[in-house]
């Protein structure tokens, strides 16, 4: 009688505990505008995805996203999600320097800078 009554107590908790566990949904991931850290960035096949960000562009188009700064050595930048370095081009811009806080290009012998693109904290 009294392993019925466990067994019935388990059996019970049981159903309990798995109602809730497995009944609560999906799960959405809310990237607030970023790109989803969730989704790869390389098909099966080995392809890289190009996933469309949405950008506030500035003057020409240009988005300095990131600036990696060495007074020494060779800096880089991400402009529209992609890493130069001075001499490369972007877009119909050549890099011609790289600063701590900007990046300034040359098109046609007209100098053009364009300022690190800054995101507030959510």
């Amino acid at each position: 009688m009294l392993l019925n009554k466990r067994f019935f107590l388990f059996l019970f908790l049981f159903f309990v505990f798995y109602n809730i566990a497995f009944t609560q949904g999906e799960f959405v991931y809310d990237a607030k505008g970023k790109r989803n850290p969730f989704i790869p960035l390389v098909t099966p096949e080995g392809r890289l995805l190009k996933l469309d960000k949405p950008q506030d562009t500035t003057r020409q188009g240009l988005v300095i996203e990131g600036i990696i700064y060495d007074k020494l050595g060779r800096s880089f930048a991400i402009v529209n999600t992609a890493v130069v370095g001075i001499g490369d081009m972007a877009g119909d811009f050549q890099v011609l320097k790289i600063l701590e806080n900007k990046v300034i290009f040359i098109r046609n012998g007209e100098p053009l800078e364009v300022g690190l693109t800054k995101e507030g904290v959510e």
